[in-house]
């Protein structure tokens, strides 16, 4: 197979033959058609989590080490009561007054740089980074924007232009410039690419409006270091007038291990913040962090609302996901168990010819699979990793240009036992 880059979507999918012999999937394709997405080759029924775990239809146990929303882990008790108490007694939208709503803005400003004032609740990642790029261009009167070349940022049509990962067919937009991952070895080079991608957008009409970057590079195939490379990028954007967005829905909320954003693991202070997925524990809840100045010039020309954004319960679960990081010590956790982990990969790495550089941060962990002789990408092998672990009970996905990345993601809550039975399988998969 050739070394084509691979879109994201298809990279750990199940792909439907002629006829589909599980009722369960057969369901769910007539439902879904065209838009339907499973997991794996044999997609699996789920019916309950808790913890690390996930259990499905037929009593078979997984070890979930890809799904980065149930952060804290699945069905914790106090976000179970925290949702449970509050949608009991009221839930309704941000036109009234509700104290918890404001109690977890306030908690959760805490954990952010000062300058950043302003909280906007919505739904989804993809709704908080739709409104980012629509304050960045109101702020400074621009358009462009610069992302990496297999980022993920949403699925708006707002986002999916700004998501080359997501790109089926055509090229991308005049007004958006990608910029390589950058790399142990190039990301001393990051705010030249930076600087180059402002003259091409320069070229074809358009200012910089914002770079907008996942700080741990995730769709990118997981790259975190050396910590402090995005400063030169974000310098060379703010001299230009343009802003700096922290896309935050994957590294945030103490995943890796060492600070609670990926931004402040490299010491810079964004313009704006987005963040999603892990911010509810399951319940959908995501938002975007950003200076009253900017938040106000965009609401001059439009203004915002968001009927479900920012409601009691979404409040609520944030609340509880927040006092439960702290609690347990889960950013500690993310720091032990994820250096567990790298360093048991490691060892792996040196008796096989197929894993190759193994990248991340705390509980987020990226592996290449290459192949041996040539130590090129190898997705088909990767593909052939990821659904040997499904056979063994472990979860996990792929990321990359080329889908030849391993992504790893377990909860926060990942214990030393489950860390090692995680090698385990994963030892037994590669050897075989």
């Amino acid at each position: 197979m050739s070394e084509e880059t691979r879109q994201i979507l298809d990279m750990n999918a199940f792909r439907p033959g002629v006829t589909q012999a599980d009722p369960a999937v057969a369901r769910r394709l007539r439902n879904l058609g065209a838009a339907s997405v499973l997991f794996y080759r044999e997609p699996i029924e789920m019916v309950a989590a808790r913890g690390a775990w996930m259990e499905a239809k037929d009593g078979r146990r997984y070890l979930d080490c890809y799904n980065n929303v149930p952060s804290v882990g699945h069905s914790h008790p106090q976000v179970v009561a925290a949702v449970c108490d509050q949608i009991g007694r009221l839930n309704t939208n941000t036109r009234y007054v509700v104290e918890v709503v404001d109690t977890y803005i306030d908690a959760l400003k805490a954990k952010l740089p000062e300058s950043l004032e302003n909280v906007v609740l919505t739904c989804s990642g993809s709704e908080a980074n739709d409104l980012a790029l629509r304050v960045a261009r109101a702020a400074t009167r621009a358009r462009g924007v610069i992302v990496t070349e297999t980022a993920y940022h949403g699925n708006t049509e707002l986002t999916t232009q700004v998501s080359p990962s997501a790109w089926k067919r055509g090229g991308k937009p005049d007004w958006v410039e990608c910029i390589p991952a950058p790399t142990p070895k190039t990301a001393r080079n990051f705010g030249e690419s930076v600087a180059r991608a402002m003259a091409a957008l320069q070229a074809r009409g358009h200012r910089v409006a914002a770079l907008l970057a996942d700080s741990i590079f995730s769709s990118d195939g997981v790259y975190a270091d050396p910590q402090g490379f995005l400063d030169a990028g974000v310098e060379a954007v703010r001299l230009a007038g343009g802003l700096f967005i922290a896309d935050e829905v994957q590294p945030g909320f103490a995943r890796t291990g060492s600070a609670f954003w990926g931004f402040a693991r490299h010491g810079v202070v964004p313009d704006m913040v987005t963040m999603g997925k892990p911010m509810g524990n399951g319940f959908p809840m995501a938002g975007l962090a950003a200076r009253p100045e900017h938040l106000a010039m965009f609401c001059r020309d439009v203004g915002y609302f968001n009927t479900f954004g920012g409601n009691p319960v979404a409040a609520a679960a944030g609340l509880a996901v927040l006092r439960v990081i702290a609690d347990e010590g889960l950013e500690e956790n993310a720091a032990w168990a994820g250096g567990r982990l790298k360093s048991g990969l490691g060892r792996l790495a040196k008796e096989t010819g197929c894993l190759g550089e193994i990248r991340g941060a705390g509980l987020f962990l990226g592996v290449d699979i290459r192949k041996a002789e040539s130590g090129r990408p190898d997705p088909d092998r990767t593909s052939g990793i990821i659904n040997g672990l499904r056979d063994e009970g472990v979860l996990i996905g792929a990321a990359g240009k080329h889908g030849a990345t391993l992504k790893i993601r377990p909860p926060l809550c990942l214990s030393a036992e489950e860390v090692d039975h995680f090698l385990g399988a994963f030892e037994r998969v590669v050897a075989g």
